[in-house]
């Protein structure tokens, strides 16, 4: 009896032991490229065009959002015949926003454009380390309080040193939210953004459809892809900032 006791004890510790090993956050990113069509499939797509939804304060507006892989970044809204536009490249980056008196063309100041040039890559945790991003698994947190999923913590930092946690479902290895410090307003604000109703493209591309964002409680808004386009011509003179 006491032997079987000890062979189970010793399995049940084997068992724990190659879990713990699992959890690593650069194995947990794998399995989301893989979740969401894996690496070979999503290398395939060198552009995207969506066309976007946005809701805000009550007000719906229609969008775009243009990406080339790992050069170029751009979204814009129209809000009534006013547009506001936001682009990054893989240099520099430029907005135009007339709710805040931008109403032409502007270099975004250096810390803005490190915290939104990830977007230019479209996936930005594939291949995350040759970009020079370092991750960090942070254990595992129940989003929502106790009754809510459970995900894994991981944080990743880029070499400009800007921080976000990306919370992945444990179940399905896909994010369903992150946080990240960023300047709103001239004050430091917490950015969470939610990410929901994942859809898989013709390119089986898993993407999620619906992208919510709140500025640490002074603004929020929420954006959702009505169509997607893979792959289309895209002229790079859209990511120019025009004078």
């Amino acid at each position: 009896m006491k032997s079987l006791q000890y062979c189970l004890l010793a399995f049940a510790i084997m068992a724990i032991t190659h879990s713990l090993k699992a959890q690593t956050a650069e194995e947990i990113i794998a399995k989301y490229i893989d979740a969401i069509g894996g690496k070979d499939k999503i290398n395939a797509i060198n552009s995207v065009r969506m066309g976007t939804t946005i809701s805000a304060n009550g007000t719906d507006a229609s969008g775009s959002i243009v990406v080339v892989n790992g050069k170029g970044y751009r979204n814009e809204s129209d809000w009534g015949g006013q547009k506001v536009i936001q682009v990054f490249t893989d240099k520099s980056g430029w907005t135009q926003n007339p709710f805040v008196g931008v109403n032409d063309p502007q270099a975004l100041p250096d810390d803005a454009y490190k915290m939104g040039q990830y977007q230019i890559y479209l996936v930005p945790l594939l291949d995350y380390a040759s970009h020079g991003d370092k991750a960090e698994l942070l254990g595992q947190e129940r989003i929502g309080g106790g009754g809510g999923p459970n995900t894994y913590k991981i944080r990743v930092t880029n070499p400009n040193g800007m921080a976000s946690t990306y919370y992945l479902d444990v179940a399905s290895n896909l994010p369903i939210q992150s946080i990240t410090t960023s300047d709103f307003a001239g004050q430091k604000t917490e950015v969470t953004t939610t990410y929901s109703d994942y859809v898989k493209s013709d390119a089986g591309w898993l993407y999620t459809q619906t992208v919510g964002i709140d500025f640490g409680g002074n603004f929020s808004m929420t954006s959702k892809v009505s169509k997607i386009e893979i792959n289309p011509a895209i002229d790079s003179g859209i990511f120019e900032m025009k004078k």
